[in-house]
Parts: structure tokens; sequence; C-alpha cells
């Protein structure tokens, strides 16, 4: 007979999952801006793509580190280092790009920009969940005999 207390209970795999499908998304749709910017993929094909912005740029430090940033954090490798700088990088984004339209990101267009950046705190905060090659490299450190 089950109770309502084992209905509710949740799986113990369920958190870590969540948590990884967190990461992969989120580092997957930030590599998109990046592949974008760096490369013209994923461009809408009624507007031109005018080429890649110049090396060194504000705008090409920002599509390497969410083409390259968006990879780490989907492979969970460096995730809390690497969140601290996308997180860094969208506040940066947030105060020179939205705010001066309104502080309001629902009337800046910014919404995308501090979700992103609270997300990425949240990583530094947790890291990389288990299922990462984070864990792996941590479990591996931690085996006897290596």
């Amino acid at each position: 007979m089950t109770n309502a207390r084992t209905l509710t209970r949740t799986p113990p795999w369920l958190p870590g999952a969540a948590h990884a499908l967190l990461r992969v998304v989120t580092g997957a749709l930030f590599m998109e801006h990046g592949l974008q910017k760096l490369f013209g993929l994923l461009v809408d094909p009624s507007q031109p793509w005018h080429g890649a912005p110049p090396m060194f740029s504000q705008f090409w430090f920002a599509g390497v580190l969410e083409a390259f940033g968006g990879l780490l954090i989907v492979l969970g490798l460096l995730t809390r280092p690497v969140a601290f700088l996308l997180a860094g990088e969208m506040a940066v984004a947030y105060f020179t790009v939205h705010v001066h339209k309104s502080f309001w990101p629902i009337l800046n267009g910014g919404e995308h920009t501090v979700l992103y950046c609270f997300i990425y705190l949240y990583l530094v905060a947790t890291g990389a969940g288990p299922f990462s090659v984070d864990r792996v490299i941590a479990t591996r450190r931690r085996a006897p005999g290596s």
C-alpha cells in the first residue's frame, strides 16, 4: 500500500539530473550567442552578418566568453571559475547595454541577461553537479591509489 509520503518522495537521482539539465541547457543556449558573434552561425537569414568582430574588441571578448565558456559549462569543466566570469560578463552587459533604456529588465530587454547572470551565480555556489567532468576529476582524485 502506498501512502502520501511515498508518492511525494523525490527519486534520489532527480536533483542531480535537474542540476545537470539546467547547466547543460543554459550553457548550450549561451554558446549560441557566441557562435553568432564570432562565426555568423544561427543568425536570422533575413539579417546580413557583417563578419566577426575585431579581435580583442569588447564584442569579440563577449563572443569568446559565450562560445567557449558556454561549452565549458555544458561539459561541466572548470564550472565555478567559468560561471564566475560569465556572471560578470552578464553584469557588464546589463549595465552597459540595457540599463540606460530603463532600470527594469522587462522594459529594457535585459531579462535574459539578468537570468543568465543569476544562473551562473548559482553554478558558482553549487558547482557543476554530479553529471560533469568536474565530478569525474574530483572522484578520480579521491580514489585510493591514485
